[in-house]
């Protein structure tokens, strides 16, 4: 067995391990202290494999924004989840919304996963964790899957804590549309 197989499959027992607990209390979620609901969110800046280099939260004022925090490009969670959003994206544009991915792989990471997969959407290089620990969703030396959905005005609107690949994409639409209809 390569090396790379070997921590891959401990990773992928880690994340199975990490998606049992659908009980974790909002305020202090695996990964830390959360951002609080209904607050301006964590504003940030972190290098994508798309556009000029760099993407920042408040590029994204005036649409919705999926910021979605994930553990390892290439992993088997991680490449459904982001099968689950490309597959579902023309949903998420036609409702104005930004899909982001990240993760503390590096921008190279981040193409040839993008590349190997046909993912659309940017994937934002958070090596150091900074970002993921201001949402709470660091965990040693990687990001935990933890998803947040952030309104046109930079508002935190919800967040979603032990996610599974396979089926959320479409509890993050079903959400989008009532968190769109309230505000309507």
């Amino acid at each position: 067995m390569s090396r790379r197989t070997f921590f891959t499959l401990i990773l992928a027992s880690c994340l199975v391990f990490l998606g049992w607990y659908q009980s974790i209390s909002s305020a202090l979620a695996l990964g830390g202290q959360q951002p609080p609901l209904n607050q301006l969110a964590p504003d940030f800046t972190l290098p994508s494999n798309t556009g000029d280099g760099n993407i920042s939260l408040s590029d994204y004022r005036g649409q919705w924004v999926v910021l979605y925090f994930y553990p390892k490009d290439f992993t088997p969670g991680c490449t459904l989840e982001a099968r689950r959003f490309q597959e579902d994206l023309p949903k998420y544009q036609a409702r104005n919304v930004q899909i982001l991915g990240v993760s503390a792989d590096d921008v190279d990471s981040h193409s040839e996963f993008c590349d190997s997969e046909g993912l659309k959407f940017p994937l934002l290089a958070d090596i150091t964790g900074e970002v993921s620990k201001a949402y709470g969703s660091w965990l040693g030396s990687m990001s935990v899957r933890h998803t947040y959905l952030i309104d046109p005005q930079g508002i935190l609107r919800e967040r979603f804590l032990g996610v599974r690949p396979a089926i959320h994409s479409a509890e993050v639409l079903a959400r989008l549309d009532e968190l769109q209809a309230a505000n309507s």
